[in-house]
């Protein structure tokens, strides 16, 4: 064996990436009964509703159109989101079909946020494309057919500052058929303005070898564009072998553009370590690296310690000079659970996975006869070097929930999965809508997960508010793992005929030794070996204060509401060595499916329309006691 390989030492061009850590995520379980990354932000950005078509006048449901509530399309197949950050604004574009992943006609979207947090509207950056009669070496199209949006290259700031917006039209001529098959039509980009207008569309590279010229397409070259700092940027993102290698999977000419010519991989992610050297990963668990920037590579390595299937993996180096992969440690190609971390120091060992999102909404809306609408956090992608820092240091990442869905997290730097002292919680000091810290956070549109200034701007609360019918708003707070902790917390719920709240405590790894649940009806509910039993009752827009007290070694757990014993020595739900982290939910746990969703359904009825909120509030928070 030769001592090095392209400049890269030979041991290293064989696993160039690998995981060395000895926990493995359980697949039976949505968050894989991982710890989660602690302090974790998750914020949908779009959440799909048929109804949004004010041309469909009713959904296929019945009722009246809400063109307000989501994109105005009504389209319900949203996927493969792409990120940036550029002067000051986080950009984030996916694409989006009416129903499934390979009918035409299909479109890209892009949506802006000052924080990540809160979500712009999206608008059209890349409209449905019709296809021309055209031969092409496989089959001939019809006249009229449309083309697909695809996209492994979202963003592009140029040298120059220029951002760019790019997209892929691909053509399916039939649904078992993709897109990204070298057979499509050609790259598209366009100009993003600072005042979030759009130049015109061109397109950046054509895929001349399946038959596409200027003579059959509608847009003119990007060569082409009068204004010269346009094509500045252009010639520049064509001009860098590393950029340019993530167009690899839609284009596949094999004409010397790109540096790695390998039909299997998929869903380039690249970051720089430390030593200079550039990691290349893909899906299917592939990697290489490369000593020069991108212009040759070690061949391609399967790296089997890196678990994952058909979904994507990111890879980056963190604000704090570490490493981070993000990827469904999987198994399964179609039930992709959970989102997981992991983490290292040379961008080359990776350890301590964690659960970034362990969330699965169900999924709403159908798809028809074609089954490529898998389940689950899925296609996670960050921002591409050099395509902007946002300023708060944190690791932000975009997915797809179901292939419906878009969602973005902020992971906190430096990442991990433990908190070392007792909480002592109020949000006094924590700005409306901002970071609160060390809490996990899943906030839905229709259930967000917010600080409010309330009882007062001095005494603010965090707040579960709730209008989804298949979602909820949840807030979690780790503490020091302990065999013996006293919880207290004040709460406040601000209705008690409809909605619902549970608090519980839970392990390392999810189990839930102590579940106690806000009923709809205004009851307080404790779940005792087992079995759901009546221990108080609530009152509408009155303050209580919640004592939980586990011993998990002799498997009890006491609660006091406003100082007074409601239950003292029951037996937990599930026996569990110990504890570390609370959890509050406005909705049943759905973690653990006791079947998988099947992969074509129905539409869920109601999908489209919010229910009335519930609203809960969490003043204060804090622990004592840990043993």
């Amino acid at each position: 064996m030769t001592d090095s390989v392209h400049g890269i030492p030979a041991d290293q061009a064989a696993e160039p990436v690998r995981y060395v850590g000895s926990i493995a995520a359980d697949e039976r379980y949505h968050d894989g009964r991982l710890p989660p990354a602690v302090g974790t932000h998750t914020f949908q950005v779009f959440r799909a509703n048929r109804r949004s078509a004010p041309e469909h006048g009713t959904s296929r449901s019945g009722g009246p159109a809400r063109p307000d509530a989501a994109d105005g399309f009504g389209w319900t197949y949203n996927h493969a989101p792409m990120l940036a950050h550029w002067k000051g604004t986080f950009y984030l574009e996916y694409l989006s079909n009416r129903i499934s992943e390979h009918i035409a006609p299909g479109q890209t979207l892009l949506t802006t946020s000052p924080d990540g947090r809160q979500w712009s509207k999206p608008v059209v950056a890349f409209p449905p494309y019709t296809l021309p009669e055209v031969r092409r070496p496989d089959a001939r199209l019809a006249a009229g057919h449309g083309a697909i949006m695809h996209q492994r290259m979202g963003f592009y700031v140029a040298p120059n500052g220029r951002l760019l917006i790019l997209g892929f039209y691909g053509v399916c001529p039939h649904p078992t058929m993709g897109p990204n098959d070298g057979k499509g039509v050609g790259r598209v980009v366009r100009e993003v303005l600072a005042d979030g207008s759009f130049g015109p569309i061109y397109f950046l590279r054509l895929n001349r070898h399946a038959g596409w010229d200027e003579s059959n397409v509608d847009y003119p070259m990007a060569a082409a564009s009068p204004d010269g700092g346009f094509r500045d940027a252009c010639e520049a993102l064509l001009a860098d072998r590393l950029v340019r290698l993530q167009m690899w999977e839609e284009d596949r000419a094999r004409d010397g553009f790109f540096a790695v010519e390998d039909d299997s991989l998929k869903a380039l992610s690249f970051y720089h370590r430390a030593d200079g050297a550039v990691a290349a990963v893909w899906k299917w668990s592939k990697a290489a690296l490369s000593a020069d920037e991108g212009q040759t590579f070690t061949p391609v390595a399967d790296v089997p310690s890196l678990v994952m299937a058909g979904a994507k993996v990111w890879g980056q180096r963190t604000s704090d000079g570490r490493y981070a992969l993000v990827y469904n440690p999987a198994t399964s190609n179609t039930y992709r659970w959970p989102l997981a971390i992991v983490t290292g120091d040379d961008g080359r060992d990776f350890d301590r996975m964690l659960c970034v999102v362990g969330e699965v909404t169900p999924r709403r809306f159908d798809c028809w006869y074609d089954r490529a609408k898998e389940y689950g956090p899925q296609y996670v992608r960050g921002i591409v070097e050099g395509n902007g820092c946002p300023p708060d240091g944190g690791l932000w990442v975009t997915y797809s929930m179901n292939k419906e869905d878009i969602w973005v997290s902020r992971i906190p730097v430096p990442v991990r999965g433990e908190v070392d002292r007792p909480v002592r919680d109020t949000f006094d000091d924590c700005a409306p809508g901002g970071v609160v810290r060390d809490w996990n956070v899943w906030s839905p549109r229709w259930a967000p997960v917010e600080v409010v200034e309330f009882p007062s701007p001095r005494d603010k609360s965090l707040q579960l508010r709730d209008e989804d019918p298949y979602d909820y708003a949840q807030a979690e707070r780790v503490f020091p793992e302990s065999r013996r902790v006293t919880v207290r917390c004040r709460l406040r719920a601000e209705q008690d005929d409809h909605g619902q709240l549970a608090a519980e405590l839970r392990d390392r790894r999810g189990a839930r030794p102590v579940r106690l649940m806000l009923q709809p009806d205004g009851r307080i509910t404790a779940e005792i070996a087992g079995r759901a039993a009546e221990i108080a009752r609530y009152a509408a827009e009155a303050w209580f204060d919640l004592a939980i007290t586990i011993d998990a070694s002799a498997g009890t757990f006491d609660v006091a509401i406003d100082g007074r014993d409601v239950l003292t020595g029951a037996a937990v739900a599930e026996e569990v060595q110990a504890v570390h982290r609370a959890t509050f939910r406005t909705g049943d746990y759905r973690g653990c499916p006791a079947e998988l969703p099947p992969m074509i359904s129905p539409d869920l009825p109601g999908a489209d329309e919010p229910t009335p909120p519930a609203v809960f509030r969490i003043n204060s928070m804090e622990t004592t006691d840990h043993a």
